[in-house]
């Protein structure tokens, strides 16, 4: 018997966690670490001191596009430093000075310690 309940317990379950996330409010959508990564990748020699600044920019300018809102804001700056934090030599002056060199506003400094959960 108890062979039977365990398939009909997880068909239980299943439905549970179907029908909880159909009545949940949707989440704010965010801007994944795979979309800055794919914006930002042409930086990568330029804030680790190995190439110009190239085509960084219209990456720089892409990525401040598709930050629409304060999630996503939040979410690129932890992927930032998440990326910062896996690439040793990464020159932070430079890191630091790309959006205003790229004609960006961004209302934070980009360091590793910065509190993301502040970015507006």
């Amino acid at each position: 018997m108890a062979v039977t309940l365990k398939p009909l317990m997880c068909m239980a379950v299943i439905a549970a966690i179907v029908m909880a996330a159909s009545v949940a409010p949707p989440a704010e959508a965010a801007v994944g670490c795979g979309t800055v990564v794919s914006y930002l990748i042409s930086c990568i020699p330029y804030v680790t001191d190995q190439g110009p600044l190239g085509s960084c920019c219209n990456g720089v300018k892409g990525l401040y596009a598709a930050a629409q809102t304060t999630s996503d804001r939040q979410s690129i700056c932890k992927c930032l430093k998440s990326l910062a934090a896996s690439y040793s030599r990464i020159d932070f002056s430079r890191a630091a000075g790309l959006p205003a060199q790229c004609g960006v506003s961004v209302p934070y400094q980009i360091t590793p310690s910065t509190d993301c959960a502040k970015v507006q």
